[in-house]
């Protein structure tokens, strides 16, 4: 069990969060573009560092965009801002060389270096080598919209107990959203989308079913 972690994120380790964050999105709910933020690059990220530390972070709301499916309906996505992007990118650093030794070698979502094209190529490669003749897909209706948080900080417990990390993922998961310039208050039931950390920490308790 890791009871410390954070001591390990520095003015580097922020560095290379800001490096890995895409920074060509839209804007989340305080309009700030990866330019401005770069104009004084190292005092934002200094600044964003001691609030992460001191545990004065607050995790913004994300703001809600909805975009077209196939069937006509619509997928609401959660568009959080750049800072909070790095914040959470600089937690997940954290996080991944933990659990991908957990992982199998077929599992592809949501893991550093791997692609949805890698893992066609892997079927291709069962098929043409392997002798498979059939796949079976498999889509978990509302997935992320209802998981339970409990379960998710029970399955943390097992090998991170860190106080500052755990509270930072709770801020991400307890966020609202802005939705038509309206604030929404959380519901796990409806939580919001595309959250770097959290769309990574919710695939966690799919391991024990693994």
């Amino acid at each position: 069990m890791l009871t410390s972690l954070h001591h390990l994120i520095d003015c580097e380790w922020m560095l290379e969060a800001y490096r890995l964050t895409r920074k060509d999105g839209a804007p989340g709910i305080d309009g700030m573009m990866a330019t401005d933020y770069e104009a004084n690059l190292e005092a934002n990220l200094g600044d964003l560092l001691a609030r992460i530390k001191s545990g004065r972070y607050i995790a913004p709301p994300v703001r809600r965009h909805y975009i077209p499916k196939a069937d006509g309906t619509e997928r609401p996505l959660g568009i959080p801002t750049l800072e909070d992007k790095v914040a959470q990118r600089a937690i997940l650093l954290l996080l991944e060389p933990i659990y991908e030794t957990d992982f199998l070698s077929c599992s592809y979502g949501f893991r550093p270096g791997r692609s949805a094209h890698d893992a066609l190529h892997a079927l291709r490669n069962g098929f043409m080598e392997q002798g498979l003749r059939w796949v079976v897909d498999v889509d978990i209706s509302k997935y992320f919209d209802t998981i339970d948080h409990a379960h998710l900080r029970r399955f943390l417990d097992q090998r991170v107990t860190d106080g500052i990390v755990r509270r930072m993922i709770d801020k991400w998961l307890k966020a609202g959203v802005l939705e038509k310039g309206r604030p929404t208050p959380h519901d796990w039931r409806n939580a919001p989308r595309r959250r770097d950390l959290a769309t990574a920490c919710k695939h966690l308790p799919a391991l024990r079913a693994g």
